[in-house]
């Protein structure tokens, strides 16, 4: 495929975007409609590049590396667990978890009582204060695109599927489970050492949302055009 970087307009901000683990959908307007236009040619320059740029059919895209670790990391391990956490939390109240997950809210005068209610499970993830569950989760769901904050209220976005897929998951496999061998509980998340060769959930898409935080944007792609140069040598 022939490209035109011309017609690439918005390159730049797209892969400083996209690079750092944000997830592009429809509340950025400009950017997702840059690549839902051209979404082959950025697809074909970023694998050039050593990336993956994946498009979720429910709206919205995300990097995948090709040399994605098979462990998540911390960041996605607390968003993760927290997920677990509120889809518990929100079907105790009679509340429908997807609903609020796919496009509704929650609000910050409701993260105290969450917090109170799993606070063995937020220890895990280093969190046992509110402000360190809005720092360290609520502001991180935010800079990566996974919600959105306004006036106290956070709503969820279209992102946030890559979370829910794996509780409906392993929902799924409990209650198969479940059908077989009588009740079996669903134990909690446990959050593991960045070192350790386990893994929180083993899935095809490892939610590594953050692989290159060492590397800066511009070292990023000095190596990639670098590899790719020597490749063509």
């Amino acid at each position: 495929m022939q490209l035109d970087l011309s017609e690439l307009s918005q390159l730049a901000p797209i892969f400083r975007e996209l690079f750092k683990g944000y997830h592009v959908s429809r509340r950025d307007p400009e950017l997702y409609a840059q690549l839902s236009n051209f979404q082959d040619q950025y697809r074909t320059l970023f694998k050039a590049l050593g990336f993956e740029l994946v498009c979720d059919t429910r709206g919205f895209y995300y990097f995948v590396p090709d040399l994605a670790a098979a462990a998540v990391n911390k960041t996605a391990q607390r968003l993760a667990l927290f997920t677990f956490i509120l889809v518990e939390h929100l079907a105790d109240q009679g509340r429908d978890p997807i609903a609020v997950l796919d496009g509704g809210s929650l609000g910050r005068d409701e993260l105290p009582s969450l917090l109170e209610k799993y606070r063995d499970l937020f220890i895990q993830a280093e969190v046992q204060t509110q402000e360190e569950l809005e720092e360290k989760i609520m502001r991180r769901m935010t800079q990566l695109g996974f919600a959105s904050e306004e006036n106290g209220v956070y709503r969820f976005l279209p992102p946030m599927h890559r979370f829910l897929d794996v509780c409906l998951s392993v929902q799924q496999d409990r209650d198969l489970a479940a059908s077989v061998h009588s009740v079996l509980p669903l134990p909690a998340p446990v959050l593991i050492d960045e070192d350790s060769d386990e893994k929180l959930l083993q899935t095809d898409d490892p939610l590594d949302l953050a692989p290159f935080e060492d590397e800066s944007e511009e070292d990023a792609l000095a190596r990639a055009i670098a590899e790719e140069q020597e490749t063509d040598a």
